[in-house]
């Protein structure tokens, strides 16, 4: 059994993709998920299962789908990618509600920050599947326009050290 977390595009954010964690839970409990475990209310889930990567996020996609009535983005790492995110962190030393990681499919070519729009104080860094943003004046007062984010879903820092330290319980 691998121990995963699955995080939701846009759920509960802004008043859009309405879904309680207690709904989130049960749908991953009857697809067989093992141990599952909600974190805040903005679509984050820890658990086990038997299937690949792959597997897990084309199944959590077609399930929330279902539920939904369109895509919800879903994207899945091990806890082991998680906790490699956590400890990859280029800004660790600056705080974590200042910092995120924007999660995306697949390997990021040269080309990840090409386009961006009304940086001004943010330092932006790719990693292997995420981009690291640090917002030194906050995410909220942020202009920034990052194209490739369209297609992923951010975490700050925090967020992602607890869900990494969530994961490694399951395994331990």
């Amino acid at each position: 059994m691998t121990a995963y977390v699955a995080l939701l595009r846009a759920v509960n954010v802004g008043g859009t993709g309405k879904l309680p964690m207690t709904e989130l839970k049960a749908m991953c409990e009857e697809i067989g998920f093992a141990q599952v475990k909600t974190y805040i209310a903005s679509g984050n889930v820890v658990f086990v299962s038997r299937l690949s990567e792959a597997r897990v996020r084309a199944t959590l996609n077609e399930r929330l789908e279902t539920y939904a009535g369109k895509p919800v983005g879903v994207f899945v790492r091990t806890a082991a990618e998680v906790a490699a995110v956590r400890d990859a962190n280029p800004f660790a030393g600056e705080p974590g509600n200042r910092v995120v990681a924007i999660f995306l499919d697949g390997t990021l070519g040269p080309d990840v920050l090409d386009g961006l729009k009304h940086l001004d104080t943010e330092v932006l860094k790719p990693g292997n599947r995420e981009i690291y943003v640090h917002y030194p004046d906050g995410q909220g007062r942020s202009k920034l326009v990052i194209p490739a984010a369209g297609a992923g879903t951010a975490r700050n820092m925090n967020t992602v050290a607890k869900l990494a330290d969530m994961a490694a319980a399951l395994t331990a």
